[in-house]
């Protein structure tokens, strides 16, 4: 999921350089939701992975 936040970033990098600011605007937006589930994700894998029983 990272990989794909980094992704979407990139082409808003591009796109904003070219001056399709839409595009970029939406890229950017994804790719900051899919960066914000990441994280949130991965906090929550360090919580309940250190449960054992």
């Amino acid at each position: 999921m990272l990989y794909y936040a980094i992704v979407f970033l990139i082409i808003a990098l591009i796109a904003g350089f070219f001056g399709f600011f839409g595009v970029a605007g939406l890229a950017a937006s994804i790719a900051k939701i899919l960066f914000i589930v990441f994280i949130i994700l991965f906090i929550a894998s360090l919580i309940f992975g250190r449960r054992r029983i």
